[in-house]
């Protein structure tokens, strides 16, 4: 994983009032809770006095209580109680839980996976992505390091061989291109397959026009995919790293093509299916793919055509060289 990075969890639904949730997410551990302002809290579900889980506790009055002796912490991570002491004793400095900064926006929970700081970077998100569009949401789990997931969505010339029935209509195995620009925190993909005449080779990204419409794909580091389908309808996925061998896809579908009110909400419904099936024929392939986690040297052999792949990768390499040097 990319440090210094905010990272989306779950979602916002998935996290209620109350209750202690458990998830492994960056490859720890990590428990989940509201504060009595519904805030989300993230912390490791570790209790440092004897290891047990946090999250088979109690949450009562903005503290978390271990299931084994009782000890109590904070928001903060602070001890408050542990209660073979007595509560007028001041529980030792050292009994302190892990605690990541944690933020909820845009229906998600994101936490910031990293050194702290005194001012975080802006949550990553699509600024266009307002109230006018109605949503539908799924939620998969893939065998797969989060890369693999992620460089499946910036490869744009599997579709014929993928999804010929579905997307990939048309037998365009020709990939022009594709043009992909880099930015500081993001990737823009233009997309220029073709059906192949046998008569021209794939033309390199350097000998495409300028583009006379917005990116087909925009990718936001660490995790954050958009395909923009129409100005009316845009598909997003957070990539969520559980494991170095699993991750979590959450998609959102957005559409505002459909206007009456009551027939916004069906729509979504409709549009749920076609994802799913589109989303299994990508994790069909990519849970074969060896090995599990990518990267610039794993031998692969790379093409014209993987361009956005390598960019991804290098910019990945990138950042986590940089979050190691400020680290150190």
């Amino acid at each position: 994983m990319i440090r210094d990075q905010w990272y989306v969890v779950m979602r916002s639904k998935e996290l209620k009032s109350g209750k202690l949730v458990a998830a492994t997410r960056m490859g720890e551990k990590m428990v989940f809770w509201r504060d009595s302002g519904g805030n989300p809290v993230c912390q490791a579900d570790f209790c440092p006095h004897r290891g047990a889980a946090l999250s088979i506790g109690h949450l009562h009055d903005d503290r978390v209580q271990c299931p084994f002796h009782g000890f109590e912490y904070d928001a903060s991570g602070r001890c408050t109680l542990v209660p073979a002491n007595g509560r007028a004793s001041v529980p030792p400095r050292a009994l302190h839980v892990v605690t990541y900064p944690a933020r909820e926006a845009h229906g998600y929970i994101y936490i910031w996976w990293g050194e702290e700081r005194s001012e975080y970077p802006d949550l990553p998100w699509f600024d266009d992505l307002d109230d006018s569009f109605a949503t539908s949401e799924l939620v998969d789990h893939w065998t797969v390091h989060y890369s693999r997931a992620i460089e499946n969505q910036l490869d744009v010339f599997h579709l014929p061989f993928v999804h010929g029935d579905s997307i990939g209509r048309g037998n365009k195995t020709i990939a022009d291109g594709p043009l992909a620009i880099l930015h500081e925190n993001s990737m823009e993909i233009w997309v220029y397959n073709r059906a192949d005449d046998g008569k021209t080779s794939a033309r390199r990204a350097s000998e495409l026009p300028e583009p006379e419409r917005p990116p087909f794909l925009i990718f936001k580091f660490p995790h954050l995919w958009m395909n923009r389908i129409s100005e009316d309808m845009r598909i997003t996925i957070f990539f969520t790293p559980v494991d170095e061998e699993n991750c979590i896809l959450y998609l959102r579908n957005y559409q505002r093509f459909m206007k009456v009110p009551l027939l916004r909400k069906v729509v979504g419904w409709l549009i749920n299916p076609g994802s799913k099936y589109i989303l299994n024929q990508d994790k069909r392939v990519v849970l074969t793919q060896r090995p599990k986690k990518s990267g610039m040297r794993i031998g692969e052999v790379l093409i014209p055509a993987d361009g956005p792949i390598i960019t991804y990768r290098k910019t990945r390499e990138k950042l986590q060289l940089e979050a190691g040097r400020q680290a150190g």
